[in-house]
């Protein structure tokens, strides 16, 4: 699971490095508390989002170099395209060059509602259906260019075009005048957009069928909340984009710092953007570089780093704790780990998510039998440190508005687990049980390589299922590496899992839209029912104006999903890091809108 920083945590919807506990293990840690709590809000350590080590900033530290730690146990993919990256590890290593730390457009309040003051101002008409986005005069790219009306329009492009390799599309971008036409090839343009003061001027008006409540907030599924350099890309096919060198090798950003030097998969290196419009870097360097989850405590151990994005494991937080020249700080995490079962394909023509009722896990009593004979409270209580716990839901308790406190979720039940399959006709034959037409039954479990505690977790699980008869055992006999398990879950059809383990690192409004919807490219498990896409829908419809029907919306969507756990929680959690006592102004607040500029440092080394 990986920390987000300030502004990050408006970014999209992406995927999360680690498999399994990923909340336990990955950035966060589980919990200490008893498992005789009803629901997944369990009790949990709290930390203050902020952190400032002793006495002043220096020259000399503010010339050195700050030193960061992205905690993953493979390399990152390198796509500096907030539009075209898919995992959290790309938007950490080059998030220095984003105001707040992401590509946002826009500044929040500490809700994420957006107010004005950021790259770019918004209004929305109701009543005219439109959205008006306003930049400020003096935005530039950090290559001196200026960031025009079309930067803003050019996500879109990238993200509805029917060549794209970007995972962001769902059906709520329909709302957009043109964009379906767009989508399916019938256009070659996006219809919605209109430019007052022409494509090379400030303002975009955005024509919608549907006015959302959603849109008051940054990461909504509706507006994108970022820009990219039209200009820069335009000579290159969308198609193309995320493997071109203006994407990989020369990114340019609208930040506070620009990108210096990439080591592929390894590094980034940064210095001030002279064009940045906002509070001016004090730092002159940074570096960024990957470090495995099982090196990271010795790491810090040596002050090697100053601070991590990416996360620390649960398990080692005692250690992290006791080290005398860091501070630690943290908020409670926009993510949460799942169990995502194989339940169909997506149909490359139409690109819609559809339903195999002769899948292999096609049975929902299969898929929630599953879940009741897995123990995740004794988990989160082994590997945690009070960090995580177990998840009751697929939205974050951090949306308290919309989250369901009191769904009990899958509390560790083995008597339920095997009379859901004796009901469901999975009879034993010996060891193991067959599947309901008496024919061998085996089930196989794609998870991440990733720390020692998290990877002991996917034993116990593995032994759980074969306590309930269930021949379940891993994709290959082993963890697999991240980037060939995502490779593997992203194919249109696949029968390698058929469960996983994953997380997400979700924007910063709760709409799952992008992630669960019927042509959603991150719905990896193909679950597709109307019953889905209606509940969907209806968190943003024209009654979800009303915030007492969206908020019941939101509690039946999250009641029907554990209904069916094609998709089931695992683990929610906090995101945390060490923080070196040199460093001070480190605030990952929501609302701090200008992380990386507010940093400094007392000294030229880490203490």
């Amino acid at each position: 699971m990986n920390q987000k920083i300030g502004g990050m945590f408006m970014s999209k919807k992406k995927w999360l490095t680690v498999g399994i506990a990923t909340m336990s293990v990955l950035a966060l840690a589980a919990c200490s508390n008893k498992s005789s709590n009803e629901s997944g809000a369990g009790k949990h350590i709290t930390m203050s989002s902020k952190y400032s080590g002793p006495g002043k900033a220096t020259t000399a530290g503010n010339n050195s170099t700050l030193k960061i730690a992205e905690v993953n146990d493979a390399p990152f993919t390198g796509i500096a395209s907030g539009t075209l990256a898919s995992n959290a590890e790309d938007s950490d290593v080059f998030s220095p060059g984003a105001p707040g730390g992401s590509d946002s457009l826009f500044n929040v309040t500490k809700n994420w509602k957006i107010i004005d003051g950021g790259l770019a101002n918004q209004r929305l008409n109701r009543k005219a259906k439109t959205v008006t986005i306003t930049l400020r005069k003096n935005a530039r790219w950090s290559n001196g260019a200026k960031v025009t009306a079309k930067d803003i329009e050019y996500p879109y492009e990238i993200i509805g075009n029917k060549d794209t390799t970007s995972q962001q599309y769902s059906s709520d971008y329909a709302a957009i005048k043109g964009m379906a036409a767009y989508h399916a090839g019938k256009a070659k343009t996006i219809s919605g957009f209109t430019y007052p003061d022409g494509q090379k001027g400030r303002t975009v008006v955005i024509h919608l069928t549907k006015m959302s409540p959603s849109m008051k907030f940054a990461g909504n599924s509706f507006i994108w909340g970022g820009v990219e350099p039209y200009e820069y890309y335009k000579g290159t096919p969308i198609s193309k984009l995320a493997s071109s060198k203006q994407v990989r090798k020369n990114p340019i950003f609208t930040g506070p710092y620009k990108l210096d030097k990439e080591v592929q998969g390894e590094s980034t290196t940064w210095s001030p953007n002279k064009y940045y419009w906002g509070k001016k870097a004090q730092i002159k360097h940074i570096t960024i570089q990957v470090v495995s989850m099982n090196n990271i405590v010795a790491a810090m151990n040596s002050k090697k780093y100053d601070f991590v994005l990416g996360g620390i494991g649960s398990s080692q937080y005692p250690k992290i704790k006791k080290l005398k020249d860091y501070g630690t700080a943290g908020t409670p995490a926009l993510s949460y780990s799942y169990f995502g079962f194989n339940v169909g394909h997506m149909d490359p023509k139409t690109g819609l998510n559809v339903m195999d009722k002769n899948a292999k896990m096609a049975n929902k009593n299969l898929r929630r039998a599953m879940m009741y004979a897995v123990d995740i409270d004794a988990v989160a209580k082994k590997f945690g440190n009070g960090l995580s716990w177990r998840a009751n839901t697929l939205i974050p308790p951090v949306f308290k508005d919309v989250y369901d406190s009191k769904t009990p979720g899958f509390k560790y039940n083995m008597k339920k687990a095997k009379s859901l399959l004796d009901k469901a006709g999975y009879k034993k034959q010996g060891k193991w049980r067959t599947d309901p037409n008496g024919k061998k039954l085996v089930i196989h479990l794609g998870a991440m390589s990733s720390s020692s505690a998290t990877e002991a977790t996917y034993q116990y699980y593995l032994q759980q299922w074969h306590k309930a008869g269930l021949n379940v055992q891993m994709t290959g006999g082993k963890p697999m590496e991240m980037n060939s398990f995502y490779t593997t879950l992203q194919k249109p059809k696949q029968n390698k899992m058929d469960v996983f383990l994953g997380a997400w690192s979700t924007s910063s409004e709760p709409t799952p839209t992008q992630i669960y919807g019927v042509d959603a490219p991150y719905n990896m498990g193909h679950f597709a029912t109307k019953k889905n896409t209606e509940l969907l829908n209806s968190l943003n419809s024209n009654k979800a104006w009303n915030a007492k029907y969206r908020v019941q919306q939101y509690k039946k969507w999250q009641e029907y999903m554990n209904s069916q756990a094609a998709y089931a929680p695992e683990e929610f959690s906090y995101s945390w890091s060490p923080v070196n006592k040199r460093v001070k102004g480190y605030n990952v607040a929501a609302e701090n809108n200008e992380f990386w500029s507010s940093l400094s440092l007392t000294a030229a080394n880490p203490k």
